[in-house]
């Protein structure tokens, strides 16, 4: 009963707030305000804030929304292990078909030992070595500009 009266008073003065704010020219802001105070007396005539205030003091509802909680924790922990493990079915199957396939090939083929399974490694990229006096010549082309 309330909690109704506290929603519907809050309703009517949003109301009177979009009033005020569309009277000094701001209509878009009005109708926001307008829209936002609606929502609690909208709630008030489906019944939802009643249900919401049966809710808050039943320990029935409390004990469903811990174990809505302890499912929501399941669910959570085995989305983290399955994750951990290689993904899903779904993906545990395709990478296992790709390791068959890289294995038949290798196992047709002539032994050529375990070096010949390892695919090749990317070349190294040398580090380019400048000339000893290149490393400078900027710097002492602008410090000569300078008159330095």
């Amino acid at each position: 009963m309330i909690a109704e009266t506290v929603c519907s008073a809050v309703a009517a003065a949003g109301l009177g707030i979009a009033a005020v704010t569309a009277y000094r020219k701001r209509f878009l802001t009005a109708a926001r305000l307008a829209a936002y105070s609606l929502v609690p007396l909208g709630l008030v005539m489906t019944g939802v804030v009643e249900w919401a205030a049966d809710t808050a003091f039943s320990p029935t509802a409390w004990a469903g929304f811990g174990v809505l909680g302890a499912a929501w924790l399941l669910f959570m922990t085995t989305r983290a292990v399955e994750r951990r493990s290689g993904g899903t079915r779904k993906e545990r199957r395709a990478a296992r078909a790709a390791q068959r396939e890289a294995v038949a090939p290798a196992a047709s083929a002539p032994s050529l030992g375990p070096a010949a399974a390892r695919p090749a490694a990317r070349p190294e990229s040398k580090p380019r070595k400048a000339a000893a006096g290149e490393d400078f010549s900027d710097i002492e082309a602008i410090l000569k500009k300078h008159g330095i």
